[in-house]
């Protein structure tokens, strides 16, 4: 999966509902390889317009880009980073969280990307968020940490239809997602603990792993796949955003070869290939 063919077939149609809930439906085409893929594709951004502008040089903008430097320092295999600079109105709040597999270079390199990106696109955007393949990076005026976000939603899927069994491999595809869910969100798996603070204690909430990836069996056939939250969220609410995604599958993965549903709060993806490092 090349960044420049996620460009060109990448199709966002966005719905606007009573709750203003903003949910694009993404339609790519994703190779099949038998090679891990270590890509870092772009796949989406959204400009936030509703959390105002700010003007070149001005000290929200300077603020901004304290904020990605000091992301930028922290930054460790951990792969989760939150911070934030300056007092309301011009205070600035950064979220960058890379994928769980990631190492402290592929992290940094993200963001070296997303942030540039993010200002290219978004362009004075005070809001801003955009999704790679290795990492979220958020921007905002507004502190997101420990909340899950319903409204920043989009999925992706592969052209391809299953051959076979489709009813066998929609069951096989949400089993081991479910599975995968039990294990990011279990006491072993996140310091042995039910849960951990969320604010002010950035050691701890980098402990938790709130990931986990693994593969299944489909008779000749592997599936792979892999759920994550970001790490600022507590063990019970990655459960219920992981369970909120999970609910779209039907809807946009059902007797596809591949798929992945993301938010700014969670995601999972599984493919007929390896693309993550166990």
């Amino acid at each position: 999966m090349s960044p420049s063919s996620v460009t060109k077939r990448l199709v966002s149609i966005f719905a606007m509902i009573a709750i203003q809930l903003v949910f694009s439906h993404s339609v790519m085409s994703l190779n099949q390889t038998n090679s891990l893929n270590q890509t870092n594709a772009y796949l989406h951004h959204t400009c936030i317009n509703g959390q105002g502008t700010y003007k070149p040089g001005s000290p929200y903008e300077e603020n901004l880009n304290r904020v990605i430097r000091a992301i930028s320092i922290s930054i460790s295999n951990y792969g989760f980073v939150h911070g934030s600079n300056g007092d309301a109105p011009n205070k600035v709040f950064g979220k960058l969280q890379c994928r769980g597999d990631s190492n402290e270079s592929k992290c940094r390199s993200c963001l070296d990307t997303a942030f540039s990106e993010i200002r290219s696109k978004c362009p004075n955007n005070k809001g801003g968020i955009i999704w790679y393949d290795n990492c979220l990076l958020e921007i905002s005026p507004i502190n997101s940490l420990g909340k899950i976000d319903y409204q920043n939603t989009f999925y992706m899927y592969n052209e391809n239809d299953v051959n076979g069994d489709t009813n066998s491999f929609n069951k096989n595809s949400r089993a081991l997602l479910y599975r995968l869910k039990e294990k990011a969100t279990s006491k072993e798996n996140n310091n042995g603990k039910q849960d951990l603070p969320q604010n002010g204690e950035n050691r701890l909430i980098r402990m938790k792993k709130l990931y986990a990836a693994g593969e299944g069996s489909l008779g000749k056939m592997k599936l792979y796949a892999m759920v994550q939250c970001t790490k600022d969220l507590s063990i019970k609410n990655c459960n219920v955003c992981l369970n909120w995604i999970m609910a779209k599958l039907p809807t946009c993965c059902n007797n596809k070869q591949g798929g992945r549903v993301l938010s700014t709060s969670c995601n999972f993806r599984y493919e007929l290939y390896p693309f993550v490092k166990n």
